[in-house]
């Protein structure tokens, strides 16, 4: 198409690459956002729900860790299952991302977007 050109067909080329990879990630960031991640504390007593994105969507607790002298073993409870999930959802998006630039001859551990 662009023989005669020299490096230029190379540049349409890439041209066309970047913005096909533009599209992909766009509809991986969408596909994130529908990916629900669990992250979990105390041997499931408190589970955290949340998006591939980290944005947590729920928060489920067992009644029969209420009790008043343990407040302080509740909320590390909590805070941890929020760490787990939002741990989960990153590796999630990191996993997501390599699927997506596997093909692209791209450094090993190169992070996007730039």
């Amino acid at each position: 198409m662009l023989k005669g050109l020299g490096g230029l067909g190379d540049m349409a080329k890439m041209m066309k690459t970047a913005q096909e990879m533009q599209t992909k990630m766009a509809q991986m960031q969408d596909d994130l956002a529908s990916i629900v991640v669990i992250g979990e504390s105390g041997a499931g007593l408190v589970r955290a729900r949340a998006t591939a994105k980290g944005e947590l969507t729920g928060l489920e607790i067992d009644p029969s860790i209420f009790v008043a002298s343990e407040k302080e073993v509740v909320e590390d409870l909590i805070l941890a299952a929020i760490k787990d999930a939002q741990g989960k959802a990153a590796e999630r998006s990191r996993s997501e991302m390599e699927k997506l630039t596997e093909g692209l001859g791209l450094p090993p551990g190169m992070k996007l977007p730039f």
